[in-house]
């Protein structure tokens, strides 16, 4: 019934599954979320995965935001391969801060495209609208779908490969919500339930982790709606793998500010004028996080040494991480023509800003919880089946979130 031919994607072979295949990305789901939940029984089949399948740790690529992890998980590959190292990048040959939501900015392929033409039925779906043109890289014109949540009502045949999607999954949800992500995954049970789609990647908003700490009870009800629908994938007969692209942790002070590390103005303050800060947390979502992460790209500008800079930044406490361009690259697997002079992480509970005046903190009422640094790079890595030996051996060493697909196609029983 289900094509079970083998395609080879950036040089990684996956072998089709007689069965459906769905993997779940849950955006910004660090363990501690599932934890919490299970403890008090709200995830019954999330235990039943743990128990009968797999649940380890994968590592995420760095930086630990959405753009750059999605995409290595839907290319098997990491960011010095396909490209896109943060949300954003300064080109310099053009003097311009680039938004990177598009797929021209993909260096090679996703996995999707060869998989429609090997016969099977794929579907991607997302929760923002920012990573469907990525995500649909090639797969429209072979007959797959990709669409989002959050503009379901805007999906078309010709540029989505499916219509009237709110006739069949229910009216597009605020982004700013938790119905966002459940949407995507009532969307996905919808679609392999009508066999509409067989091999389906689908991909959640992290709103409700920028939000609430796992042992909320805002967040207990949404994990215990997640765990809904993926009962209802595995019912439905398909192999189920879960990873997320990032964690999610507290970053404010005792009184509940925003602990923020003002990169742009204390280099300028410390060395003159003339740095440029990057934030490749920053898009379109700033309810999400007032564009503050763990992670930032500094340029130096050309009458300041480099090494001078760094020194000072390692120096400052909170910095946890600063290296230049060429073992940030190598280190953390980053395309070097797409980064700045030096690249910066910071603490668990800190963040890196640009100026005061360049961040909107009104959208943080509540407090802020961000990612991006090492301490987000932990991840879940759970299957509905158990795994076979070799690929066992493999998830308890040091896999990777981008490994999901392989793992998913190739190593479960």
């Amino acid at each position: 019934m289900y094509s079970t031919a083998s395609v080879t994607v950036n040089q990684r072979a996956y072998n089709l599954p007689s069965r459906p295949v769905v993997v779940v990305c849950l955006d910004g789901s660090a363990t501690e979320y599932f934890d919490a939940a299970l403890v008090r029984g709200l995830m019954p089949n999330l235990a039943r995965m743990s128990l009968n399948g797999w649940r380890g740790f994968a590592r995420a690529a760095m930086p630990t935001f959405t753009n750059v992890n999605n995409t290595s998980i839907v290319t098997g590959t990491p960011p010095s391969v396909h490209g896109i190292g943060g949300n954003f990048f300064y080109d310099t040959a053009q003097d311009q801060e680039v938004m990177m939501n598009s797929s021209k900015f993909l260096r090679v392929e996703t996995i999707f495209p060869a998989v429609q033409k090997a016969g099977r039925k794929v579907a991607v779906v997302t929760a923002k609208e920012k990573l469907r043109d990525i995500f649909a890289s090639g797969l429209i014109n072979e007959g797959g779908i990709a669409f989002s949540a959050e503009k379901a009502a805007q999906a078309v045949k010709a540029s989505h490969g499916i219509d009237e999607v709110e006739s069949i999954v229910g009216p597009t949800p605020e982004i700013y919500s938790g119905d966002a992500s459940l949407y995507v995954l009532k969307a996905g049970v919808v679609l392999l339930e009508r066999g509409i789609a067989d091999f389906l990647y689908l991909s959640t908003t992290d709103y409700m982790q920028h939000k609430h700490a796992p042992e909320e009870q805002e967040a207990l009800d949404f994990y215990a709606g997640i765990d809904t629908e993926l009962g209802r994938l595995v019912a439905l007969g398909a192999v189920v793998g879960v990873t997320a692209d990032h964690g999610m942790n507290a970053k404010q002070k005792a009184d509940g500010t925003p602990n923020v590390i003002y990169l742009e103005s204390e280099l300028d303050a410390q060395f003159g004028g003339g740095f440029r800060v990057i934030l490749p947390i920053t898009d379109p979502y700033v309810v999400h996080h007032g564009a503050l992460g763990s992670f930032a790209q500094v340029h130096v500008p050309a009458s300041v040494e480099v090494q001078a800079v760094q020194t000072w930044l390692l120096g400052r406490s909170g910095v946890t991480e600063c290296h230049t361009r060429a073992v940030g690259a190598k280190l953390l697997e980053l395309p070097e023509d797409r980064m700045g002079d030096l690249v910066v992480a910071s603490a668990r509970d800190v963040v890196l800003g640009r100026t005061p005046a360049y961040h909107d903190l009104k959208a943080l009422a509540g407090g802020l919880r961000s990612h991006g640094g090492r301490y987000e790079e932990m991840v879940p890595f759970v299957f509905s089946q158990p795994l076979k030996p070799e690929y066992a051996a493999r998830a308890t060493a040091d896999p990777r979130n981008f490994d999901i697909f392989e793992f998913t196609c190739n190593g479960t029983l």
